[in-house]
């Protein structure tokens, strides 16, 4: 019987620290950094800690504002959604941004992000702007 438990607990407590994405309900989940519901599914972000906790976000540049603040290495996952897949996360460091005045995002930084380079260089041919990978725009934005 005591076996039984401890096994148990131990299943529990892995479970319960699983690093993996949260869905986002959009309409529902607020941001983390500036707590404005999520509605829209072409912008949102998210991270995962180390621990396992989603920190949930409306647009990219709120997730950015709070990286910059945080010790990158207690995140384990950075996730953006794909601008040309609306609700699929993807991972944010691999990612390409545009930040183009023709494509607004959430909270005005003109900031959108694409899992594959040759969608987001379609779409610059479309709206203009600037192309970014994650090193380049976390500089960028610390400015």
């Amino acid at each position: 019987m005591k076996s039984i438990l401890s096994l148990i607990i131990i299943s529990f407590l892995f479970a319960s620290c699983s690093v993996e994405e949260s869905p986002i309900v959009y309409g529902k989940d607020a941001c983390h950094f500036c707590r404005m519901n999520i509605v829209d599914n072409q912008h949102a972000a998210q991270i995962v800690t180390q621990k396992g906790k989603p920190f949930k976000f409306d647009a990219i540049e709120c997730m950015m504002r709070v990286i910059t603040e945080k010790e990158e290495n207690s995140i384990a996952l950075f996730l953006i959604t794909d601008y040309s897949t609306p609700g699929k996360l993807v991972d944010a460091t691999k990612a390409t941004y545009l930040i183009s005045e023709n494509l607004p995002s959430p909270m005005g930084a003109n900031l959108t992000g694409f899992k594959s380079k040759s969608e987001a260089e379609k779409v610059q041919k479309e709206k203009g702007g600037t192309l970014y990978s994650w090193s380049e725009l976390k500089l960028t934005l610390k400015k």
